[in-house]
Parts: C-alpha cells; sequence; structure tokens
C-alpha cells in the first residue's frame, strides 16, 4: 500500500473510529426502541386485548351514544373519536382534562361499558416512540436523534471505504465471515461484512427515519411542498385556504398532510355544529379507510378532521370537514400525492414495518439486529486492540489533504446541515481544547501545533 493511501485510510480510519465511540451510545438505543417498535400494533393487541376486543352483539350505539359514555368517565373536552375498523373491535373517544391531560376510554358500542381509561402519556409503546424519536427530551433529544442519524451515514460510506477489497483472494472475510481464524479475525469480519450487506436497508431506514426529524424532516417537507409536488387543487372543494395554521398542528396525520393548510369552518348566526354521527356517516359515504381518527375542533372557526394512514400506504387519507354544515372542504388521498410524496409515504410505511406486513417487520428487525450486532463488535474490537494511554487511533492528519473523503465530508454537510455544525463545533473543541491539553491530545493521539485548517 502506497504511503499517501495509507494516510488516506487512516484519515478516514478515524473519522470512522470516533464517530462510531461518540455516537453509538444513542444509535444503540436507537436500534433497540426500533426494533420493539415495528411490533407495536402486535404489542397493543396483546396488552390491551380487555379493551380492544368486543363481542358483537345487536345493533351498535350511535358515535354520540358512545362518545357520552366515555365523557361519564372522565370530565373534560372531547378531542377525538375512533370508531372501532371491525365488528369486534372497541371504540375509542380521546379527552382532554383541564390540566391539560389526555386519555383514551374504550368503549363497548354495543352494551355501552366503558372498557378501561388510559392515560396517553404513559402508554407503553408512545414512551417507546418517543425514545426513539426525541430521547424523551424534546428538541434538543429531536435534534440529536437527526445528528445520530447523518453521522450514522458517515459512518456508513467511511466503513464501505474501509471494507472495500484491494488484494483479496476470494469472498472469505469480505462477503463471508473467516469462521476458522481465530477470535479476532471473526470478530473483525462479523463487524465488516455484516456492514456491507445490511449498509442498504441501514441507509434506508435512516433516511426515512429522519423524514420525522423536526429540522431535515421540516426541510424536506417544505421542498416538497414548494417544489409543485404538493397538493393540487382537485382536494379542495372550492378555493384553497389562506391560513398560516398547518394540519400537523390540529390532528395527527400522515406525513404528506402535515404541511396541508387547515381551512376554516363558515360560521352562520344560529348555525349549530353537526354531531359526531354526521362526521362518521360522512367518512362512509366518501369511503375513507375505517382505521381512521375523527379530530374535533380546536374552536369556533375549527374543522372535524379525518386521519388514517393504516397499514398501507395507498389508503392514506385526510379529510377536512366544516362543523356546522357538515360539507368537506378538502380530501387528500395517496392518489392526489406527487411523486416525491408517494415516496415518502410509502418509504415511511416500510420503515414503520407496516407496508408488507410480516415479511416487513422481519426485514426491519434484521437490519436492527444487524445494526447491534456492528456496534457490539465495533466496540469489542476497540476494547481489544486499544491501548492504555490512548484510544489506539491513527495519528491525527489534515483530510484536507484527501480531497475523496473531504469532498464526502461537504457534500453531507450541504445535505444534512448538522453534520455541518458538527464539524464546525469538532474544530472549534480541538483548536481551543485539545490542543491546550497535553493528556487529551495523546489520548486522542492528536498531532501538536496543528494549523488552524487541520480537520
Amino acid at each position: 500500500m502506497k504511503k499517501s493511501h495509507r494516510k488516506r485510510y487512516a484519515a478516514i480510519w478515524r473519522w470512522h473510529f470516533y464517530a462510531g465511540i461518540i455516537i453509538t451510545p444513542i444509535l444503540l438505543i436507537l436500534a433497540f426502541t426500533g426494533a420493539v417498535y415495528l411490533f407495536k400494533y402486535d404489542i397493543e393487541a396483546a396488552l390491551y386485548k380487555d379493551y380492544y376486543q368486543v363481542e358483537a352483539v345487536g345493533d351498535p350505539l350511535t358515535p354520540e351514544e358512545q362518545v357520552d359514555i366515555a365523557q361519564n368517565e372522565i370530565d373534560g373536552s372531547v378531542t377525538r373519536y375512533r370508531p372501532g375498523e371491525g365488528p369486534e373491535r372497541s371504540a375509542e373517544v380521546a379527552i382532554t382534562t383541564e390540566d391539560g391531560t389526555s386519555y383514551t376510554v374504550f368503549v363497548d358500542p354495543y352494551d355501552g361499558t366503558a372498557l378501561g381509561v388510559l392515560n396517553d402519556d404513559r402508554r407503553v409503546m408512545d414512551i417507546i416512540e418517543k425514545v426513539h424519536g426525541e430521547l424523551m427530551a424534546g428538541t434538543v433529544g429531536d435534534r440529536l436523534v437527526e445528528l445520530v442519524a447523518c453521522w450514522t451515514i458517515i459512518m456508513i460510506i467511511t466503513g464501505i471505504y474501509l471494507w472495500f477489497p484491494r488484494k483479496a483472494k476470494d469472498f472469505r472475510g469480505i462477503l463471508i465471515p473467516r469462521l476458522k481464524q481465530g477470535t479476532k479475525i471473526l470478530i473483525r469480519d462479523l463487524h465488516a461484512v455484516t456492514g456491507f450487506w445490511w449498509s442498504g436497508g441501514l441507509i434506508f431506514f435512516l433516511l426515512t427515519g429522519l423524514l420525522w426529524t423536526g429540522f431535515w424532516g421540516n426541510g424536506v417537507q417544505n421542498i416538497t411542498t414548494m417544489s409543485g409536488a404538493g397538493y393540487p387543487p382537485s382536494i379542495w372543494i372550492g378555493p384553497a385556504p389562506e391560513s398560516d395554521v398547518k394540519t400537523e398542528e390540529v390532528a395527527d396525520v400522515s406525513w404528506a398532510a402535515e404541511n396541508l393548510p387547515a381551512p376554516t369552518s363558515e360560521i352562520l348566526s344560529g348555525r349549530l355544529p353537526v354531531s359526531i354521527n354526521d362526521v362518521v356517516n360522512r367518512a362512509q359515504e366518501i369511503e375513507v379507510h375505517p382505521t381512521y381518527d375523527v379530530f374535533y375542533p380546536a374552536s369556533e372557526e375549527g374543522v372535524f378532521t379525518l386521519s388514517t394512514f393504516p397499514d398501507q400506504a395507498q389508503d392514506e387519507a385526510t379529510v377536512h370537514i366544516d362543523q356546522y354544515s357538515g360539507i368537506t372542504l378538502a380530501d387528500y388521498r395517496f392518489v392526489d400525492y406527487g411523486i416525491l410524496g408517494k415516496i415518502m409515504a410509502l418509504g415511511i410505511t416500510i420503515h414503520k414495518g407496516l407496508q408488507f406486513g410480516l415479511i416487513n417487520q422481519l426485514f426491519g428487525l434484521a437490519i436492527c439486529l444487524g445494526l447491534i450486532a456492528m456496534i457490539i463488535t465495533g466496540f469489542w474490537m476497540w476494547l481489544r486492540r486499544k491501548p492504555k494511554d490512548s484510544t489506539g487511533a491513527p495519528a491525527s492528519d489534515r483530510l484536507i489533504n484527501h480531497k475523496v473523503p473531504f469532498f464526502i465530508l461537504i457534500v453531507l454537510s450541504l445535505i444534512f446541515p448538522l453534520v455541518g455544525l458538527s464539524l464546525i463545533a469538532v474544530f472549534l473543541i480541538d483548536l481551543l481544547i485539545l490542543q491546550r491539553i497535553p493528556k487529551v491530545r495523546k489520548w486522542l493521539n492528536v498531532k501538536e501545533n496543528r494549523r488552524s485548517d487541520d480537520v
């Protein structure tokens, strides 16, 4: 191997190594919670079996009667109603109390029994989702998860470079692990070979997961909308609303509909709001998928919003209904999405393990378990080779001297702005801290007196 190539290899290995050491604790959390969340509906069906399942006997009560029963259990404002998608499924009524706590009451639509009440903030899978999406730390956690996902993509790219065979005589150690050459070789191969085979699936899950982030994901949504791939005029009954309120602010809707402008209801003197019975009948008339939720108006000018994003992305729908006239103001379906919206919707349902059923879940589980295996084997390799007085990483070198990896980092910084910000932070930490503390500099194997353009 030429000296220049060895230096480039060492520089890339160093970035791969430190990115891994820094982000893998969070990445391990994301992999574990992601593996669990793939089976959300199966887990909830088992946990809340007594709340979900009912016996279909006789004619069901009206939605309004079911809501009244729920309000007898919890004193507060009704915010959501979900009819059972099948004859043996209970109805759900979400109620928010004066202190802002949200509860879901499960109602047997046949005998009117309140089957149980759940505090929405304490539902097991909702907690798992919050850990997976924002580490239970709000906006800060969301940005941290986004940064980890972006740097994981960099780890995959640098890992493929380090894996790329140069003088291999066969596929052992490259496409299949070597099982009979000792523990050290086996662990290295399990890390590298798994990384190669799993890289495509990992990048897919990382990119589709990034769609939910508050910075990069919102940016992609805005680009999708402004590019003309957003909302066609055909979804509006009448002119499109001029509203600064987004649909995501009034209802839990599919990714493609989150930036959809929320219309307003026309307030006429003496007119009373329609009942939930009328809204449910309207949903049946326009053939909304039966897994829909009805979100109640939040104000006198608000609208009823029907939202469903079920297993199949093709069944997604977001419908706004005037709360006084019962007229459909907007009807936004998968068929109305632009090409980008359709790709995103399909990507998200695959990410959640829904689009292709059990096969989809097992595929996602394999990706999560493969990621966990790579984290464990990578950490094991580091422990085996790490000297007592340092991290064991190659000596630092100016990455700007290596055009290809430097160019890749610049491109990724433009695509993922948080990566660029983190690189600036690394540069400042190196300049202002690492260079001033000899023990830390030695432990990290940082060259002394490097110039300010070292990266």
